[in-house]
């Protein structure tokens, strides 16, 4: 009898441990969802990874920053920012190509909005989970080397840090506690990319 009421105790407080984690990475996945939705990021590829080539990837993103740095604080929400990335890429594009022609290179260059997958990764004070999102993508040429990347909406690219303030201020008070919560947020969104990247491989099987 003393056997079954331990069997039914550690039974009973298991399933709380479960329901627990369960109702946790819920909220996580919400609040990160509503951050993903909130953002659009900029993501600049390099032709390789030889030392030129990722100096030239600088080069341009100096100058596709400086093109756009007034038309994105300009915007009320992430949708209005793509909508103005998506119109002004020619633009983008023609500034980046202008960049590779004027350091001596002839390397195609290629602007696009379009949706991708980012790994967890931090800029700054602000970390973003890691999931699908919104992106103005320039690629240099083969776009096989390493990339460069920032947030696009809200303006987090360029500015002082109170910029960086007023332009966090457009998340929710839990959106901005999730990407500014540290390093113990950081572990977080790491367990939930490897949950998601176990889930898939269990997928293809």
């Amino acid at each position: 009898m003393e056997i079954r009421n331990k069997r039914r105790w550690i039974q009973a407080v298991t399933g709380g441990l479960v329901l627990c984690l369960a109702l946790s990475a819920a909220e996580l996945h919400g609040t990160c969802e509503g951050v993903r939705k909130n953002v659009v990021r900029l993501h600049i590829l390099a032709n390789s990874d030889s030392e030129e080539d990722q100096a030239l990837k600088l080069k341009v993103r100096d100058a596709v920053l400086a093109a756009s740095a007034d038309w994105p604080r300009t915007a009320a929400t992430a949708e209005e920012a793509l909508e103005q990335a998506e119109s002004r890429l020619p633009e983008l594009e023609a500034v980046a190509r202008h960049t590779v022609i004027a350091e001596g290179y002839d390397y195609p260059v290629k602007a696009e909005v379009c949706r991708m997958y980012f790994t967890t990764r931090q800029y700054d004070t602000v970390t973003l989970p890691a999931g699908m999102y919104d992106a103005v993508r320039l690629s240099i040429g083969e776009a096989e080397g390493q990339n460069w990347w920032c947030v696009m909406y809200p303006p987090l690219c360029v500015g002082a840090a109170t910029d960086r303030e007023q332009a966090t201020s457009l998340w929710s008070d839990s959106q901005q506690k999730l990407v500014q919560g540290g390093e113990r947020y950081v572990v977080k969104f790491k367990v939930v990319e490897w949950a998601q990247k176990a889930l898939s491989l269990f997928r293809r099987k």
